[in-house]
């Protein structure tokens, strides 16, 4: 499946968009968390500021 998605983001106008993945330790119970998304290139730092 994930070489479904590669050859999705390289294809035509899809170019300008980043598969992203943020690590985000838990409040509740202190466990370390993984946020993936594919966001488009000009939006990668928005991602991380959130």
């Amino acid at each position: 499946m994930a070489k479904k998605v590669v050859a999705t983001l390289k294809s035509g106008d899809a170019k300008v968009f980043t598969k992203v993945i943020k690590m985000e330790k838990s409040p509740k119970t202190g466990a370390y968390q993984f946020k993936e998304e594919v966001v488009n290139a000009d939006h990668i730092k928005d991602f991380f500021k959130k």
